[in-house]
C-alpha cells in the first residue's frame, strides 16, 4: 500500500509502511485491496464510515479501480453498521472530485488551506442504504 500511495501522492503526502501499519490497528478501519494497483483505507465508527485513503497506480487508472474500491468500501461499511460515508478530497483533484460525485457524495464542508500544498480539503457524504448494494 505505502508503495502505491507513494506513486499517487505528493512526497509530502505520502503515507509510509508505518502509517499503514498504525492505521490498520486501530478500531474500525479495513483495507481493500485491487489486484490492478489500487486499494481503499477506511474506518467505521458507529453509523458513519470514513475514507481514509484512496489510490491507484497511475499507470492503472482510468479502469474503473477506484470506483470497484469505492463501492465495495460502501458495501462492506454497511454490512458494519454505518448509513454515511465521508471523506476528503482536495479541491484541485478534478480526478477523485469527479469520482466521488459521481458516485453520489456531495460537499458539505470545507478546511481551507488542507493540504501542504495549500488548496482547500472540500468534506463530501453520502448515505449508506444498509443491505442494499451500493450504486455509483
Amino acid at each position: 500500500m505505502a508503495e502505491i500511495h507513494r506513486a499517487s501522492f505528493p512526497p509530502d503526502e505520502a503515507w509510509g509502511p508505518d502509517a499503514f501499519a498504525l492505521q490498520l490497528g486501530l478500531p474500525g478501519v479495513f483495507a481493500l485491496l485491487d489486484e490492478t494497483g489500487g486499494f481503499l483505507l477506511a474506518r467505521v465508527t458507529m453509523d458513519e464510515a470514513e475514507v481514509l485513503t484512496l489510490a491507484v497506480q497511475p499507470d492503472a487508472r482510468q479502469r474503473g479501480t477506484g470506483r470497484r474500491l469505492l463501492v465495495a468500501a460502501m458495501q462492506e461499511a454497511g454490512r458494519d453498521g454505518a448509513r454515511t460515508m465521508f471523506l476528503e478530497v482536495s479541491a484541485i483533484n478534478n480526478a477523485a472530485r469527479n469520482l466521488y460525485e459521481t458516485s453520489g457524495f456531495r460537499q458539505v464542508g470545507l478546511r481551507r488551506r488542507y493540504y501542504a500544498d495549500g488548496s482547500d480539503a472540500l468534506v463530501m457524504r453520502r448515505p449508506i442504504t444498509s443491505g442494499a448494494p451500493a450504486s455509483a
